[in-house]
């Protein structure tokens, strides 16, 4: 779906002419108060009068003669500042989901949400797409304040290209290739502001999102994204972002993307001490890099799943289980043995390390066996160089990038 930022813009649909009409209806009647309340005048005047463009089911009732007739309920499918947008009545709907990024006072059914996402889906598929939420901050660009910049990179602020090292390298042929294949949002933990602000640098002609940018402020659940404010089916929606946790509700649907620090402030935020890419004026790789990567697995995920040599009906295929079969192709073949990477007595099993290696496929070994292909050890660097590049990049990496150092006691 196409959303219009604003109090009261309308909703440009890729399938759902409905909600469109819908959203039309909104911003024709929500324009100012004085319109809310003659509607509600006029609701006073109809009296269950046919003229209650409602979405409606049938109830019975009994006359004094006792014959069942049947009167028009209104459904309530959405509300704008607590009143039906169909009928004009003030409701409370505690289950209705707030979609303040479409229109600040906009609330919509749960049913009404449900058959908009089923109507909207159809539309997708025979455009052949998906859907794909993306993250901003380490995801697709990196930003600092002017003031936190560290003295080796004062020399940024010479720079006539202001953008240089905020925008991920190879970003702009990420999203133009992406948006063949994808229905495109932003969403971010960010304030609104910041979140239109790095959009419009992103999308300047909205051709990729449009005004689909979802802030903090539209968050369900405290310190949580969710895909309960996107208009796209679950088993649709793939989702980039390098923070695991605020995906908790949506893991299975999350590629983990490995965390864009340009500027020195970003890397420091998370502990991090060595140098960052703009001290040490040089930044990603545009054809090999995590973008480059990433781009190229979308477009195995969608292959696989458009494949028309399945017999399964389009609608029920599920994303998730797509991504969770790529995934174990990245280490297929693997046997790996662990040593050293834990403490005494830890169980192996329940290790972070231990679940993303049986993630990406290989077989796990807990004693050296003939079978064993890899070892794993600390002494072959920091924990993120021993998982990282295949977990982050689903990727398998040539063994010669991470030779064991073994030391003179254990020849």
């Amino acid at each position: 779906m196409s959303v219009a930022a604003g109090d009261s813009s309308p909703l440009s649909s890729s399938g759902s002419e409905d909600f469109a009409a819908l959203i039309d209806e909104l911003a024709a009647i929500s324009s100012s108060d004085e319109s809310l309340e003659s509607k509600r005048q006029r609701l006073d005047m109809l009296d269950n009068d046919e003229e209650l463009r409602c979405t409606t089911s049938l109830k019975p009732v009994l006359q004094s003669s006792d014959v069942p007739v049947q009167l028009k309920i209104c459904a309530h499918p959405s509300l704008i500042k607590g009143m039906c947008v169909k009928c004009g009545r003030m409701v409370d709907d505690v289950s209705a989901v707030a979609l303040g990024y479409i229109h600040k006072d906009l609330k919509v059914g749960s049913d009404e949400l449900a058959r908009l996402r089923d109507k909207d889906l159809k539309s997708l598929f025979r455009k052949k797409k998906l859907y794909l939420v993306l993250d901003l901050d380490h995801t697709l660009l990196n930003s600092t304040h002017i003031n936190h910049m560290s003295p080796d990179e004062e020399y940024l602020k010479s720079q006539t290209d202001s953008l240089q090292g905020m925008l991920r390298p190879f970003v702009w042929t990420f999203l133009k290739e992406a948006s063949n294949l994808f229905e495109m949002y932003v969403y971010t933990m960010g304030e609104r502001p910041y979140a239109i602000q790095m959009a419009e640098l992103l999308d300047p002609r909205k051709i990729y999102f449009d005004s689909r940018v979802i802030s903090q402020a539209d968050c369900t659940q405290k310190h949580q994204k969710g895909l309960d404010v996107v208009l796209g089916a679950e088993s649709a929606v793939i989702i980039l972002d390098d923070t695991e946790y605020v995906w908790r509700q949506h893991k299975e649907n999350l590629i983990l993307m490995d965390r864009y620090h340009y500027f020195s402030s970003s890397g420091r935020s998370f502990n991090m001490n060595n140098r960052s890419l703009s001290e040490l004026k040089m930044d990603e790789s545009e054809p090999d890099g995590v973008l480059a990567t990433i781009l190229e697995v979308l477009k195995r995920v969608h292959q696989l799943f458009f494949d028309l040599e399945r017999d399964d009906d389009l609608m029920r295929r599920d994303i998730r289980q797509v991504l969770k079969t790529v995934r174990s192709e990245v280490l297929k073949g693997c046997k790996l043995l662990f040593t050293r990477v834990w403490k005494v007595g830890e169980q192996a099993e329940k290790q972070k390390l231990w679940e993303v290696a049986e993630k990406l496929g290989a077989i796990c070994r807990k004693d050296l066996d003939s079978s064993v292909t890899h070892v794993v050890s600390t002494d072959t660097g920091t924990e993120k160089s021993r998982w990282a590049a295949a977990n982050f990049l689903w990727k398998r990496q040539p063994e010669d990038k991470f030779p064991v150092n073994v030391s003179k006691n254990e020849h």
